[in-house]
């Protein structure tokens, strides 16, 4: 299979403050790709964006949520036993639907030649500010 045809899936993490209002900010993106054993996440949490759309709303409890996340996608440590099992159990616990304030979207699929830079791709098209 030529390099540019490696299927990878992704999700975007989303703050979703208060699920009656409909209201999210995009602030992750995961990437899984089996073929390169490569297991990602990129996050930028805006203090500001998410102050306006949820005043109350601790940002230090959600970076801390999203760090936790990032842990365990990542295999470290801190992720405590959920980052020991396998990248593809890591993807899936992550990108299972959750009631909680971070939320998955769908899985989304794709090719690539480059997880990495595919990672950066959406991460600057989803998720940092437009302009920044």
């Amino acid at each position: 299979m030529p390099a540019a045809d490696i299927p990878f899936a992704y999700a975007i993490l989303r703050v979703v403050p208060r699920v009656e209002r409909g209201e999210r900010l995009n602030v992750g993106v995961v990437v899984f790709c089996r073929q390169r054993d490569f297991l990602d996440l990129r996050a930028q949490i805006d203090g500001h964006r998410l102050a306006a759309l949820a005043p109350d709303l601790d940002i230090a409890a959600v970076r801390d949520s999203v760090e936790a996340i990032r842990a365990v996608v990542c295999g470290e440590p801190a992720g405590g036993a959920l980052a020991a099992l396998p990248a593809s159990e890591r993807f899936g616990w992550v990108v299972a639907p959750a009631s909680t304030i971070i939320q998955p979207s769908p899985v989304h699929t794709g090719l690539t030649d480059d997880p990495a830079a595919t990672l950066d791709r959406l991460f600057a098209t989803l998720v940092a500010p437009a302009g920044g």
